[in-house]
């Protein structure tokens, strides 16, 4: 009972913390900057791995993490909060946002490009189990550009 009132508190100050994204905490008044919303994504992250048992984006505590995560890379240029975004996104499943977060960044690690590779599988099997095989093969073969795995090699012999 002690733990689900600890996560239940979490989860609320979490709530109470996301409505307010127009002014900065300390000053009350002043804009927040790309930093700022950065710094508020990766906090209410924590908070939503500890709520939730799985990522999804509509679960309350990381729709405002990906949301203040948006918020930030549409301020800035800075290439960390694009990739910030797009491994929210990866871990939220929302899978279309997730390939174009990856897609549309220069350079990816390693990591980066096992999650990009992932958003492309995850794209090409709905796209095959709609029928939709011109996607499926497009989005296989970014896949497998970024990152080999199992599941894309798997797609590509359906595709064949």
């Amino acid at each position: 009972m002690k733990k689900i009132l600890i996560l239940t508190a979490f989860a609320l100050a979490g709530l109470a913390a996301a409505q307010d994204t127009t002014t900065d905490t300390m000053t009350g008044n002043a804009p927040m900057t790309a930093a700022d919303h950065f710094t508020r994504a990766s906090e209410l992250a924590v908070q939503a791995d500890v709520a939730y048992p799985a990522a999804f984006y509509d679960r309350t505590l990381w729709k405002a993490a990906v949301d203040q995560a948006y918020t930030a890379s549409t301020l800035s240029t800075d290439r960390a909060y694009g990739a910030y975004l797009a491994q929210l996104y990866t871990k939220t499943q929302w899978w279309i946002n997730a390939y174009n977060g990856w897609s549309n960044l220069n350079d990816l690690s390693d990591t980066e490009k096992q999650w990009a590779s992932l958003s492309a599988a995850k794209l090409a099997y709905i796209a095959l189990q709609r029928g939709d095989r011109d996607s499926a093969m497009t989005y296989a073969q970014a896949g497998m550009a970024w990152a080999d795995s199992q599941s894309l090699q798997d797609i590509m012999k359906r595709l064949q």
